[in-house]
């Protein structure tokens, strides 16, 4: 670790400057050899830096989801081309190419800050050595040396020897309860990041191996950070610790306002959006507005949560438009009414009203007989059921089996008296 802090040494000058400027403002206010004026100077300094990195921070969220979107595609052509390694590579090219996606900007804001990180890490480690660093000075060194954050000092190390960390005027039981925690609190800050990432932010509707790949590093960071952490210094453990938190803290910035369309986050921030719209009968803010306005830009594109959200607004009395508002609307979406434009079906008959009805194509009932007519049409209709009811009796001539002829043809020849009867 001491030798990888070294190779960042360049930036070890601006780093102690503005550790030394913070200082100054917090030594005024709870002394110059505290350890809350150490320890807040480099907050601040975490502070500062993630500030400077929210550009990059952007460009890691769109990155991220441009990933994600592309999955389907990127496992089609390496299904397509997987004997060909050398044009799946030229493929894959040509789709980040295509959709303007840098698989790399995801790792930006760790790649930017990870020269800050080994630069204090080797600050500190000047420090705990006795040796000047950067702006820090001798009457730093030696304030620094005495600073303490609940009993550990920022130079002392989990891993330290009892004579070390005697030599910075501490216990070795403090030291290592201290550094314990903050790890302890260091990795589960990861793992929450992590997992909250995953279970809110993530499209539920695609299926991929990205998504496993998240999983596995939900798991696999924390720990690469918990080992990694008993070698680092307690100044660096505050450094990574607030890091985590302001990460925590941005991403669930990000998740409430900005959510990954068809995630479950979307699905919460529409609600919300929904209640406050027709509760106060518009859309006040400029962000919310903009988000109706590309839901009705997308028309038949919507996912489900944006479906059900445009549904719900008809429900309520209003329709979305296309500048982002929304008005009253009288065309509501309403159940059809039982019994109203529904077409009537005829009863049906039973087989032996159709077989006594009149052959006619239109379907139409029989008519009354008149009341002169009753005597002689009642003879006739009662002869036509007892026709009809002996025709039906009849087999048809090819349905059914043939029954087996039984006995010889001709005259039987008589059976013998003493022949069994």
């Amino acid at each position: 670790m001491d030798t990888i802090a070294s190779l960042f040494s360049f930036i070890t000058t601006p780093v102690s400057w503005i550790i030394v400027q913070f200082h100054k403002l917090y030594g005024a206010i709870f002394g110059p050899d505290t350890g809350w004026a150490w320890g807040l100077s480099i907050v601040s300094l975490v502070v500062l830096i993630r500030i400077c990195l929210i550009p990059l921070f952007v460009k890691q969220i769109k990155s991220m989801r441009n990933m994600q979107a592309l999955q389907p595609k990127m496992k089609a052509i390496q299904e397509r081309y997987k004997n060909d390694r050398q044009r799946q590579s030229e493929e894959m090219m040509k789709l980040y190419k295509e959709t303007g996606t840098n698989p790399l900007s995801s790792c930006l804001p760790i790649l930017a800050q990870s020269p800050f990180f080994f630069a204090l890490y080797y600050v500190l480690s000047k420090i705990a050595s006795g040796n000047v660093v950067g702006y820090i000075d001798e009457p730093l060194l030696a304030s620094a040396r005495q600073a303490h954050i609940f009993g550990a000092p920022l130079a002392a190390k989990f891993t330290d020897s009892p004579e070390k960390v005697a030599a910075l005027d501490a216990s070795l039981t403090d030291v290592r309860v201290v550094t314990a925690i903050m790890i302890i609190l260091m990795s589960a800050s990861q793992f929450y990041t992590q997992r909250q990432l995953m279970q809110k932010n993530v499209d539920l509707s695609v299926k991929t191996p990205y998504m496993q790949q998240q999983k596995m590093l939900m798991y696999i960071f924390p720990v690469i950070f918990a080992v990694m952490g008993i070698n680092f210094p307690v100044g660096v453990l505050v450094y990574w610790l607030t890091t985590n938190v302001w990460t925590m803290g941005q991403q669930m910035y990000v998740i409430n306002q900005n959510p990954t369309p068809g995630s479950k986050a979307q699905d919460q921030y529409l609600t919300r959006l929904l209640k406050s719209a027709t509760h106060r009968g518009e859309v006040r803010s400029r962000r919310q507005r903009k988000v109706v306005q590309v839901l009705v830009a997308k028309g038949p594109e919507r996912n489900d949560n944006e479906r059900k959200f445009v549904t719900s607004l008809a429900k309520a009395g209003y329709a979305a438009q296309a500048d982002g508002t929304i008005v009253k609307s009288d065309t509501l979406e309403t159940e059809p009414e039982a019994g109203a434009g529904r077409r009537q079906q005829p009863k049906r008959q039973t087989k032996s009203k159709r077989q006594s009805g009149p052959q006619s194509g239109t379907g139409s009932k029989p008519e009354e007989p008149a009341a002169g007519d009753n005597d002689e049409s009642k003879p006739s209709l009662e002869k036509k059921a007892t026709t009809q009811s002996a025709k039906s009796k009849q087999p048809r001539a090819n349905s059914g089996r043939q029954q087996p002829k039984s006995g010889r043809k001709g005259p039987q020849r008589p059976k013998h008296p003493s022949s069994k009867k």
